[in-house]
């Protein structure tokens, strides 16, 4: 077990976000990372070190010694029994669940404080005695990093500890990487350039802060803050400031911004919220008059200071994430990892012969390979918000060439509403100049259906129609829709003009599901409502080959209500009949079943019910015998054990449609769009 000690070079350089963003970067790459703060310095109940690692990277880590546990063993000369304390929390934490030793253990070294003289002194000891190596963290903000760099090196070589690499954090536009490179003896393994926008609380942690009374509560979890507006002038003053995350600080005698504010949201601007000061409120009138505002979203709060001193104590917001804004820190997070040298730290961390693809590796490998594909996407709900900014993402992430369906003034309303500004090469298709150009392909596609013109032109009318028709002749690679239509509205366009690939005689499904250790592949649970057994052998082989097409070795498992020859019944006869049939087309993959869901997953269950099989217990991909069994599976799992899911992505068509979930979130449209760009890249290299 290779162990990493994280360790700042002197106070505020965000600690907290590199060492678990060296973690998610360690995980992205497929090896077990274990994680310890051995001591922690939050003051408050939890130590959000260990919140983040647990909630957001999926490690559970043993509890920090506190700073007075601390203290008192210095003060009692004890540091000897102190470092035998935190060397035993480290290597609790370097044991996964199974018990086994991570490829590498991240431990997150003391902040610098300079009212505990003793925090610089310990970091060196704890890496001695861990034998670690450590990684220092700058901030470039500061003249004289890279000597502050070289001094600290130099100094804990002289002590006698390794130095693996060096990380700048928060670094201005005008550090050059380069220079650091060119001037270190230590290697640089990233600098991470400070993002504005990953520095916006939410506006609850602005009413916590200011411990306000909430008004309206609307959605004062997810909007934030990003500009305050202090409304001190005339209502014509304040219009141009009425933007996305502003935060109208008024007093509520002011009924003219409190109009100008309910019309800005009922317009769709998402205002982070409404803070009255002087303990006003409104004119009962003007609440009633602007209620539809409210139901927007827009929080209200209300506090007993004035203008100024309430907009001077919101600058004094904390600029930490707070313990329960696992968004945000997500967010932190992957701006970190994305931006550490993957080379660099390849270079610098013994790699294990084999790797598991964990969840982590899985969206990474996912990302990579779609940006790698280069694919034209094209989503025909161009003016849905989270279309739009999942669209913008992938755009500006590389990850496909999105194409949005829609007017462009009303993509660009729906994106200034959200804050989003829409890249100039994102492409956008007005529907209204384009639908022309389909209508004599669409009838020779469904001229044995006796299909006309007019009926075309009528059919063309639904956008989704229009992109399957854009897909079906090759002037997209894929499509993905259904955040505002049902699964029907998407998959019967492509039945119909797309067809299935040569070979597959059925059109299924299949979901990723991101468990804490490992990705499991989960069919049919979105499609087929009562397959046969015939169908159910081609799911099982469809659903093995997608998983081995996202690098999950397929191990496949027919679930059913009992395990071998222990049950009878049509349904379970059914799935038997199924196994044979899929292990007659493929005898080189590994399948298995009748098998219950215990059997297959857990080992200790397998080694009595089914000893001999070549999967149970170690399942990969789970076949369930009908759309009930599968959809309530699946949900059961994401919303029980708080798993997420990625898909449905469709198998068997000839090119690749996919469907979202009506609640989908923007990160699953991004994935979504992902699936398909890889899948139309699988399919290319078929022809």
């Amino acid at each position: 077990m290779q162990i990493l000690l994280i360790t700042p070079t002197r106070q505020d350089v965000g600690l907290t976000s590199v060492s678990l963003g060296v973690v998610r970067a360690l995980q992205r790459q497929g090896l077990r990372v274990g994680f310890v703060k051995p001591v922690a310095q939050d003051y408050t109940d939890n130590d959000r070190s260990l919140l983040f690692a647990s909630r957001i990277c999926q490690i559970d880590s043993p509890a920090a010694l506190t700073t007075e546990q601390v203290m008192a063993r210095i003060a009692a000369n004890q540091n000897d029994e102190l470092l035998e304390d935190i060397v035993g929390l480290c290597m609790q934490a370097g044991l996964d669940g199974n018990g086994e030793k991570v490829d590498v253990l991240v431990v997150e070294g003391l902040h610098i404080d300079s009212s505990h003289p003793f925090t610089a002194r310990l970091n060196t000891d704890i890496a001695r005695s861990l034998h670690a190596e450590m990684v220092l963290v700058a901030s470039s903000e500061l003249s004289g990093s890279i000597s502050e760099i070289k001094v600290a090196a130099s100094e804990l070589r002289q002590d006698g500890c390794a130095v693996a690499g060096v990380i700048f954090n928060k670094a201005c536009p005008e550090f050059s990487d380069i220079r650091a490179r060119a001037e270190l003896d230590v290697p640089v393994w990233g600098v991470v350039r400070f993002k504005e926008e990953l520095m916006a609380p939410r506006t609850l942690d602005v009413a916590r802060h200011l411990d306000a009374e909430v008004i309206n509560k609307g959605d004062v979890k997810h909007r934030r803050v990003r500009e305050t507006v202090v409304a001190g002038r005339s209502v014509s003053e304040v219009i141009e400031r009425l933007q996305p995350g502003a935060l109208i600080i008024s007093s509520g005698d002011r009924d003219d911004i409190m109009l100008a504010t309910a019309l800005a949201a009922s317009n769709g601007v998402q205002l982070a919220g409404l803070l009255l000061t002087h303990g006003s409120t409104a004119d009962r009138r003007i609440f009633a008059l602007t209620r539809k505002a409210f139901d927007t979203g827009l929080p209200v709060l209300r506090v007993e200071t004035d203008s100024f001193h309430t907009a001077l104590n919101v600058s004094r917001l904390p600029s930490a994430v707070a313990a329960d804004d696992f968004e945000r820190m997500n967010a932190v997070l992957d701006t970190v990892a994305e931006q550490l040298s993957i080379d660099a730290l390849t270079a610098s961390v013994r790699m294990p012969t084999t790797t598991h693809l964990s969840p982590p590796a899985f969206r990474y490998q996912l990302i990579q390979k779609a940006r790698a594909a280069k694919k034209r996407i094209v989503l025909p709900e161009g003016d849905e918000p989270r279309t739009v900014k999942a669209a913008v993402i992938c755009q500006e992430k590389g990850i496909a060439q999105c194409v949005l369906i829609g007017k462009r003034s009303e993509i660009e309303t729906v994106a200034a509403a959200q804050g989003v500004q829409i890249p100039a090469d994102l492409e956008i298709l007005d529907p209204d100049v384009v639908r022309e150009d389909y209508i004599d392909p669409m009838v020779e596609l469904r001229k044995s259906k006796g299909l006309t013109p007019g009926a075309a032109r009528e059919q063309l009318a639904d956008n989704v129609v229009l992109g399957t028709m854009m897909l079906a002749t090759d002037r997209v690679d894929g499509l993905v829709s259904g955040a505002v239509h049902t699964t029907a509205n998407t998959v019967r366009p492509a039945l119909q003009l797309i067809k299935t690939a040569p070979g597959q005689s059925i059109v299924s499904s299949v979901f990723f599901m991101l468990m804490p250790d490992q990705v499991l592949v989960y069919g049919d649970c979105a499609i087929n409502p009562s397959p046969n057994a015939q169908e159910l052998a081609d799911i099982a082989l469809q659903s093995a080959d997608s998983a081995r097409a996202f690098g999950i070795e397929p191990k496949v498992a027919m679930i059913s209500y009992s395990t071998g020859k222990s049950g009878t019944g049509a349904e379970v006869d059914k799935v038997r009949e199924a196994t044979e049939l899929a292990k007659g087309k493929r005898p080189d993959l590994l399948l298995d079943g009748p098998l219950q869901y215990d059997a297959a997953s857990v080992k200790d269950v397998a080694a009595q019910k089914a000893p001999n099989s070549p999967v149970a217990g170690q399942a990969s991909v789970f076949v369930f015998p009908d759309l009930n069994t599968g959809n309530t599976t699946y949900k059961a799992v994401q919303r029980s054990a708080n798993v997420v899911s990625v898909g449905p992505m469709l198998q068997g068509l000839r090119k690749p449609v996919n469907d979202l979930s009506r609640g989908a979130l923007v990160d699953d449209i991004v994935f979504t769009i992902a699936l398909t760009a890889i899948q139309a890249q699988a399919m290319t290299s078929k022809k």
